[in-house]
């Protein structure tokens, strides 16, 4: 699918097109892009105009909701197909996503893209054969692609989250010219696709699963295992398991997933907010 390239609105955003209307000003400058880029609207009574394009004000709209372009109206950036997986815009500019609620990158203290740069730092990528194994929005790929990489291999299973990637800017795009080619994203299941890669034939891993509850499989000994066989000696993975609470679900999920490593033939370290092994 190609990426969106129509406006991207918040609340703050309709609001303020609204106000500089109603101030009888004729153009507002920012950016409906999250910050990727900046722009001039021209303001008419009725419509306002972007990129040689018009659009009607929109509706007051929600709080922590991002809307897009369908054709015809701002709708919400978001799709239920058993659940509700929805692109939340954040302080930092750069969106995260939840699933029922439930947020899946961390923003509370930075961005989720300088979140995941931090942690691809630690594969050192430059140059190197990279599995991704759960792309969600893509801001590993993204930033590997930045440090980079010669090529990265990305699995995501969940065809909605594969659709947020193409509203969201800043989740890198296969087919575009930045990514040179070297971004191979497929619409799988890695606990399947896993299994159809060669021996050795990966330089380095980034492993970023939901957590243990919902992809318990993406946390056992037999799907480790696997990650052993591809990656070759030498090679790193950083593992995310978050923090979750030992005495809400009484388990220490990052020590559980250091002992599984180690088993699989990884020398494992607590690192960041995740797991850190290197294969022997």
């Amino acid at each position: 699918m190609s990426h969106y390239s129509r406006p991207l609105l918040t609340r703050a955003d309709a609001d303020a097109l609204a106000s500089a209307r109603d101030a009888d000003t004729t153009t507002w400058t920012g950016s409906l892009d999250l910050g990727r880029s900046e722009g001039v609207a021209q303001l008419g009574p009725t419509q306002w105009q972007w990129a040689g394009l018009a659009y009607p004000y929109p509706d007051r709209l929600k709080d922590r909701t991002l809307y897009y372009w369908d054709g015809d109206d701002f709708v919400a950036v978001s799709r239920f197909s058993g659940s509700l997986i929805k692109l939340v815009p954040t302080s930092w500019g750069v969106p995260t996503f939840e699933i029922d609620g439930i947020k899946m990158l961390p923003t509370s203290k930075e961005s989720p893209l300088d979140d995941a740069r931090r942690k691809v730092a630690l594969v050192e990528p430059r140059g190197k054969t990279v599995l991704d194994t759960c792309g969600g929005l893509g801001y590993f790929a993204a930033c590997c692609l930045d440090a980079g990489v010669g090529r990265i291999v990305s699995f995501e299973k969940n065809d909605d989250v594969l659709w947020l990637r193409t509203i969201n800017p800043w989740s890198p795009d296969p087919d575009a010219p930045s990514s040179g080619g070297r971004l191979q994203l497929t619409h799988d299941d890695v606990s399947r696709a896993v299994t159809t890669l060669p021996d050795a034939s990966m330089d380095a891993i980034l492993h970023d699963p939901p957590r243990f509850g919902i992809a318990g499989e993406l946390y056992s000994q037999a799907f480790y295992d696997q990650l052993a066989r591809v990656l070759r000696r030498g090679g790193r993975l950083f593992h995310y398991t978050g923090s979750p609470n030992k005495l809400t679900s009484g388990r220490d999920v990052p020590r559980e997933v250091e002992k599984r490593l180690e088993k699989a033939g990884f020398k494992a370290q607590l690192a960041l907010d995740g797991v850190l092994a290197t294969r022997r």
